[in-house]
């Protein structure tokens, strides 16, 4: 294309019926996170969706910036949501000064979406080293190779990085480096989102009452 010419794409006409599934409050449960799992495994079962534990995390960065990015959900609780990364990185940077986050689930085949908002904080130690002990050797190795979201000068420095902990480590177990682990994300509102025709999709929210620890579910005008 050259760049002189105008790019212009009108998506408008680009649509489709929600109508596989309805979101009733006689047929939720009191806590969320009952109703998190059997969605969950829903989607983890159904053939179209290669990975049900793909979420958007979204931080706010110390320039009050907010900035999302794909992660995958590694555990959950009656806690929270857990998921592994570089506390170095810039995920890890923006949580070390705001700790409020938000996660979000699409399942496209299922056609349901799950918001959730809650505080983020590292996970216990021995939570992180259960973890990184399941993952490949190679993934492991990597996590030592690479200071994530730091810029390097090119591919084949990151190969070389690679490399070099392979020789490092050789005959060794690979343990995890204390600058990587879990953060667990304690949710203080959920939202389910399920399509419905007509636009006018059912939206349930829960929302925790620090207090007594209860939740309280209310419907939200698609």
């Amino acid at each position: 294309m050259e760049k002189n010419e105008k790019m212009s794409e009108d998506l408008s006409m680009e649509r489709r019926v929600y109508e596989k599934y309805t979101l009733d409050e006689a047929h939720v449960t009191d806590n969320p996170m009952e109703l998190f799992q059997n969605w969950y495994h829903d989607a983890d079962s159904c053939p179209d969706i290669e990975e049900a534990n793909a979420m958007t995390l979204s931080t706010i960065s110390p320039s009050g910036t907010p900035r999302a990015r794909v992660v995958l959900l590694k555990r959950f609780s009656w806690e929270g949501f857990y998921f592994y990364t570089n506390y170095h990185s810039t995920k890890g940077h923006s949580i070390e000064l705001h700790p409020d986050v938000c996660l979000s689930f699409f399942w496209d085949s299922q056609e349901r979406a799950i918001i959730i908002e809650g505080r983020a904080e590292m996970a216990p130690s021995e939570v992180s080293d259960g973890y990184f002990m399941t993952r490949p050797r190679g993934s492991r190795l990597g996590a030592w190779a690479s200071q994530q979201s730091s810029i390097v000068p090119s591919r084949e420095y990151l190969d070389g990085e690679l490399a070099r902990y392979e020789t490092e480590f050789e005959g060794k177990e690979v343990t995890r480096p204390e600058h990587c682990g879990m953060y667990i994300v304690r949710p203080r509102v959920i939202e389910f989102w399920q399509g419905r025709p007509n636009r006018m999709h059912d939206r349930l929210r829960y929302t925790l009452d620090e207090q007594t620890y209860l939740w309280k579910i209310e419907r939200l005008a698609p």
